[in-house]
């Protein structure tokens, strides 16, 4: 029996930013392959505002409520919009809209009627101003699944960086790095690398102080709870080493001694990434290159999404970079494969 090409949902993300753009744009550059039964993607959100958007773009495309080859774009409706929504405008609409597919896709998800969710951006103050109290994706999607100990990988090329904390004030960091918390990010990422076809892994975890805390001077959190973590896992035949300082292990991972690092709050991990995927042209001060993948790992389901924002500033303008999206799509793809391969 043949299996059906992999089922994507692309969730719209905040309407009033770029994402219907970028995932339009997306469809049109990979029209040929979804025709070749490569892929079978369909939009979740609001058909009105991807509409909305394909006529600001000049494309002529149908909307259907299922997987169709471009020029057609399937549009599974999440909600329909109660009041007009701008582009660039931050808006509780917008939050309500874009928090109505996200949930959407995750239901199609949880139920097998698609095998992976590719994530436009949301802005969250506009998702607050709607009700929904979250810091960002993770959590939403960590609520909607049921799922506990759920972490965030961003990808770039050769680096790789899962998190141990994200979305928490700095001052909190230290008290949420526990033995517990270090184990389930460890096997979440050794696990992503096994299923992106590394055959033994080799993972850098980086410190939290600088100069790995200087045997204590700097703080005792390197020697006192990470360390002993990495200990555990290396007597378990895995190949983890640090801690790490955190100004050396991303170009050690650059120079390819590490496949992933493990970083232990949010800047520091992304800082990283987005220096190496994200380029700024200087002459018109605008992103000319917006390349990086966010992965939500322990999940029952696949998730995959842009690495960058909303851009209200370039909503409705057609110039939005689909490099990221594009690259997210690639990503589901790849994770999915490596699923089916497990079965």
């Amino acid at each position: 029996m043949t299996e059906h090409p992999p089922r994507l949902g692309l969730t719209m993300g905040d309407p009033a930013g770029i994402g219907p753009e970028i995932i339009l744009k997306s469809l049109e550059a990979l029209g040929q392959r979804i025709a070749a039964g490569e892929l079978a993607p369909v939009v979740v959100g609001t058909t009105s505002c991807i509409a909305a958007s394909a006529r600001q773009l000049g494309l002529e495309i149908e909307i259907t409520p299922a997987a169709a080859p471009w020029p057609q774009v399937g549009v599974i409706e999440a909600a329909a919009a109660q009041t007009p929504i701008e582009p660039g405008r931050l808006s509780a609409e917008g939050g309500r809209l874009a928090f109505a597919a996200i949930e959407r896709a995750v239901q199609l998800a949880m139920a097998g009627e698609i095998d992976a969710i590719v994530t436009a951006p949301i802005n969250k103050e506009a998702l607050n101003a709607a009700g929904y109290a979250y810091a960002g994706h993770t959590e939403i999607l960590a609520e909607l699944t049921g799922s506990k100990g759920s972490c965030m990988l961003l990808a770039h090329d050769r680096l790789r960086v899962s998190h141990v904390t994200t979305h928490v004030a700095l001052a909190e960091v230290p008290r949420r790095i526990t033995p517990e918390r270090l184990r389930r990010v460890f096997e979440l990422t050794y696990q992503a690398m096994l299923d992106l076809g590394i055959e033994r892994p080799r993972i850098g975890v980086c410190a939290l102080n600088p100069h790995a805390g200087e045997g204590g001077l700097f703080g005792r959190e390197d020697v006192d709870v990470i360390l002993p973590v990495i200990e555990e896992f290396r007597a378990r035949g895995m190949a983890f080493e640090g801690p790490v300082p955190g100004d050396t292990v991303f170009v050690k991972a650059l120079g390819g001694q590490f496949d992933a690092v493990v970083a232990m709050y949010h800047d520091q991990g992304h800082v990283a990434v987005k220096t190496m995927g994200f380029v700024m042209d200087p002459a018109s001060g605008r992103m000319s290159a917006l390349s990086g993948v966010n992965v939500t790992l322990g999940l029952p389901i696949i998730r995959t999404s842009v690495d960058h924002g909303t851009a209200f500033d370039i909503a409705g303008r057609g110039i939005a970079n689909t490099q990221s999206m594009l690259e997210a799509i690639e990503f589901a793809l790849r994770l999915v494969a490596a699923r089916r391969g497990r079965k």
